[in-house]
């Protein structure tokens, strides 16, 4: 299948590492220019300079900042419109979970989530929304399984899930037909906090890929195993092109089956 990403120009959030990375890499792979950001720029730089050496020096664009900070994001954007001319894609990627239940989560957790899991999604949306209304373009946002399949140990990022994905839906009614907006919910991908939960495991003498298959006998995965986080990047590239242009509001899951919402 040809996405048509030749020529195209991304731009990958949280683009680092794990799922914003894997992106990344698959974007240009199909032959795509990307600009991405992180806040850990040591890390960004690394990571910069094995894209250029792959892929070439004047495809990829790197910023290292907070997607918090509006300014930062719309220098982003003014910088992507200088160097590329152009944004045909929007992948919004940045944003971890919180491990917490209602007892032990503080007012400040709260709206601390909250202004995370909705302004990761606004600030870069409404920087880089003129360029993507040239273009046709798309917007997809990285959410979570438990914005319909909420975890009691994760009460307030479920929560702040199910809010963006609210806010998803009103975005790819309002933003018709100029530009699409969707959203993939991830699942227990292999990367990120699981990565860090198995370097914290009690027994170490555990393998990886025990220890993965544990967990996904542990959380009943029907495909009984973690997905990857290629994977989980090739729903990304799918939704953001053209193979998708009739699909806008949709969610895709990502999950290996652990979905039990209809």
């Amino acid at each position: 299948m040809n996405l048509g990403y030749d020529n195209a120009v991304a731009v990958v959030t949280g683009g680092s590492s794990g799922i914003g990375l894997a992106t990344v890499r698959v974007l240009l792979g199909a032959g795509a220019r990307v600009a991405l950001c992180a806040r850990n720029q040591s890390r960004l730089e690394d990571v910069a300079g094995v894209l250029r050496r792959d892929y070439g020096e004047d495809r990829v664009l790197t910023r290292a900042f907070s997607v918090l900070d509006e300014a930062a994001v719309n220098a982003f954007a003014d910088a992507v419109r200088e160097t590329f001319g152009r944004c045909d894609l929007l992948v919004n990627n940045a944003g971890q979970g919180r491990q917490s239940t209602f007892a032990d989560t503080s007012n400040q957790d709260w709206c601390d989530e909250y202004e995370l899991k909705i302004f990761s999604q606004v600030l870069p949306i409404r920087a880089f929304l003129p360029m993507l209304k040239e273009a046709s373009g798309a917007i997809v946002a990285v959410n979570s399984l438990l914005a319909y399949q909420p975890e009691s140990h994760m009460v307030c990022t479920s929560s702040a899930r199910a809010g963006v994905q609210n806010l998803l839906k009103s975005l790819s009614l309002e933003l018709a037909p100029d530009v699409r907006v969707n959203s993939v919910l991830m699942g227990l991908i292999g990367s990120g906090q699981w990565t860090r939960r198995f370097a914290e495991r009690e027994d170490q003498s555990v393998s990886r890929e025990d220890w993965y298959r544990d967990l996904a006998r542990r959380k009943g995965i029907p495909l009984g195993r973690l997905g990857d986080a290629e994977e989980a990047a090739n729903a990304i590239a799918f939704l953001g092109s053209r193979a998708a242009s009739y699909i806008t509001g949709a969610q895709l899951d990502v999950s290996g089956g652990l979905n039990r919402h209809i």
